[in-house]
């Protein structure tokens, strides 16, 4: 923000020269691919062991906030002996809404139509993603729930994921308004910038004026701070007067793109949550997302979907990311990881 400020870099600049400056470790035991899934790049990771049966896939899409973030960076899951393991490459403001999720579907596909070419069992495939990439992934597995000409997906594995863009004011907003990594604003500020949108409606989002007041009342059955378990907001939680509201038409023409269930895929219908696979949800307790984790966890449960919720109690959001940086690496990131290769090795 120093730099900002000082107009030498911007905030999207500078976190984008850091991660590229940072190598992460090799893994000698791993076969690292890149290639192409109908013109999409992804990078494949498998062991280097001799398999005899078909194995499972791991399909990952990377987060970033739609902004930033490279295949080189995702070796989240490669020394954990998952057979499988796929990222997809999202680069935005290059590549603008909707095309990365449409990338990330495309590639969906053509994983689920190739199985026999990378030696995959169809049954056995597995959909995951980080922050905006877990966005992606949930999505996607409501997209293909209901298709019969497609295998189905096995599992879905959602790692702090975003999936709401209308409540900015839940519990986990307000106690880690200030939080490392990812505060309060930035959430809003990202979903400019995915969107090609002014970074000056920042503030107009954060104060909820994108939002018409029969949205609002439609998705309270759904995002609420009430709906959040009362364990969290021993932190401090102040619910907002819903008559602070000011609803401004300009700002939902400008925005409402994030009020759409392909962005705020919390919003999807019962009827389309209750065919989804079974689930596994990780949150972290110091991250403005981790209630967004916890509502889904809540839909889902609440229409009969199968779910393992892991709770990071130390965890702030990207922490995964410092994975495999030696010194540099979060102590909640290897038990991020540790902990979502236990499950997918299970499912």
């Amino acid at each position: 923000i120093v730099l900002e400020k000082l107009r030498l870099y911007n905030r999207l600049s500078f976190s984008r020269l850091v991660l590229k400056g940072l190598p992460t470790c090799k893994d000698s035991s791993l076969s690292i691919q890149d290639q192409k899934f109908d013109e999409v790049p992804v990078r494949i990771y498998q062991s280097k062991e001799t398999y005899t049966t078909k194995r499972k896939a791991f399909l990952f899409f990377h987060g970033g906030a739609g902004t930033h973030g490279t295949l080189g960076k995702n070796t989240l899951l490669a020394s954990y002996g998952i057979p499988c393991k796929l990222a997809t490459n999202l680069v935005a403001l290059k590549n603008p809404y909707p095309n990365q999720f449409y990338e990330c579907l495309n590639a969906t596909f053509h994983l689920m139509k190739h199985v026999d070419d990378y030696h995959i069992d169809a049954s056995r495939i597995i959909l995951s993603g980080d922050s905006c990439g877990a966005n992606f992934a949930t999505r996607i597995c409501q997209v293909l729930a209901g298709r019969e000409d497609l295998p189905k997906i096995h599992a879905q594995v959602l790692i702090y994921p975003a999936l709401q863009g209308m409540d900015f004011d839940l519990p986990s907003y307000q106690q880690n308004a200030r939080a490392p990594l990812m505060w309060r604003e930035m959430v809003p500020y990202f979903c400019c910038l995915f969107l090609n949108k002014q970074p000056s409606l920042t503030t107009n989002i954060l104060e909820g004026q994108h939002v018409p007041e029969e949205m609002r009342q439609k998705y309270r059955k759904w995002v609420s701070g009430d709906l959040v378990p009362e364990e969290f907001k021993v932190r401090g939680y102040k619910p907002r007067d819903p008559a602070s509201y000011t609803f401004k038409p300009e700002v939902y023409e400008e925005m409402k793109t994030i009020l759409d269930v392909m962005f705020s895929p919390l919003f999807a219908e019962d009827d389309v949550i209750q065919k989804l696979p079974q689930t596994c949800i990780l949150t972290c307790e110091y991250d403005v997302l981790r209630d967004d984790g916890l509502l889904y966890k809540k839909r889902l449960e609440d229409n009969g979907v199968p779910v393992n919720w892991i709770h990071i109690e130390n965890g702030l959001h990207t922490s995964a990311v410092t994975f495999g940086y030696g010194l540099l690496t979060l102590p909640s990131a290897k038990r991020i990881v540790q902990d979502i290769a236990e499950v997918v090795k299970n499912l």
